[in-house]
């Protein structure tokens, strides 16, 4: 097992400084915070913050390896038995919030745990990306789920309408019933398959999310846009303050185990406005955006 985590960690730092140099290379202007840090608890991690870029308003991608003697309940929840289990988890994460409005945000994780259980290994991994326009294209939505599809029927014709559901439903503003974005794949206590072909299906998740995300960042960040459609992205990013505070696991597993508040919150927009309602031409947006793109169930067919 311990051989398994070390290939998985390996992996992930690995990823991380190839995102840090695409990025780099993506907007020369963007400045970077490299912050290594280690725990008295044997945990350590990098976070690689891109921000105040002409195209890059903040991008977060953080690496974590953390050891710890109980599982949080945001990780237990699903696996009352480990309970209070010791446990080692390893992941990234990565959230991309474009300067242009036209540009959707976008979040990537990928995380692995394992834990012991009455002598036996347990492991599995977790993760899955979604989207979230602010102004829609049907052509980048069904893309995006066409790309999502492609990649799960490689390994199981039955996973994508599965993982999507999951994406669906965990990725929902539950006090506005409103979803957060287009949705994409979502999974969690990933072990169906052996080892191998689970972390090949994570690879392959990766690979899929850097490839059709970049496609449409680079395409829709030469859209030209004014104040209107700024102060609207602006409206609507509090959407995604909001359930990253109040539902996101991620969020809640790392507050719950004392982990590093700056780490922790690092996906959060670097501006974000919360006026008492929409109102004119947010209004307008607001309603095209959800009628028309939020409530979609299926852009595949």
């Amino acid at each position: 097992m311990v051989a398994k985590f070390v290939q998985v960690e390996k992996w992930l730092t690995s990823a991380q400084e190839s995102y840090s140099k695409y990025i780099s290379a993506l907007d020369a202007t963007v400045e970077i915070e490299d912050d290594k840090w280690t725990s008295d608890h044997g945990s350590y991690g990098r976070s690689l913050i891109f921000q105040n870029g002409k195209v890059i308003e903040k991008f977060a991608v953080n690496f974590s390896s953390i050891e710890g003697n109980k599982l949080p309940p945001a990780a237990s929840n699903k696996r009352p038995e480990l309970a209070g289990h010791p446990f080692r988890a390893v992941g990234l994460s990565i959230v991309f919030h474009p300067t242009n409005p036209f540009a959707p945000t976008a979040h990537e994780n990928i995380r692995f745990f394992n834990s012991k259980l009455d002598g036996k290994e347990i492991w599995w991994f977790g993760g899955g990306f979604d989207l979230t326009p602010y102004f829609g294209f049907e052509a980048d939505c069904r893309r995006w789920h066409d790309s999502a599809k492609n990649i799960c029927e490689k390994f199981d014709s039955d996973i994508y309408v599965e993982f999507k559901k999951n994406c669906d439903e965990y990725f929902l503003i539950k006090h506005r019933n409103e979803r957060r974005g287009i949705g994409g794949l979502f999974f969690d206590d990933l072990n169906r398959w052996p080892f191998d072909n689970c972390f090949q299906f994570v690879k392959a998740v990766n690979s899929c999310f850097s490839t059709e995300y970049f496609k449409i960042f680079k395409k829709r960040s030469k859209h030209e846009y004014g104040q209107v459609e700024k102060d609207f992205q602006l409206y609507r990013r509090g959407r995604y303050v909001e359930f990253n505070l109040v539902y996101d696991r991620g969020t809640l597993f790392g507050l719950q185990f004392g982990g590093r508040i700056q780490s922790i919150l690092a996906s959060l927009p670097p501006k974000v406005s919360w006026p008492y309602q929409a109102i004119n031409t947010n209004q307008l947006f607001e309603k095209k955006l959800i009628e028309e793109f939020l409530t979609v169930d299926d852009w595949v067919n």
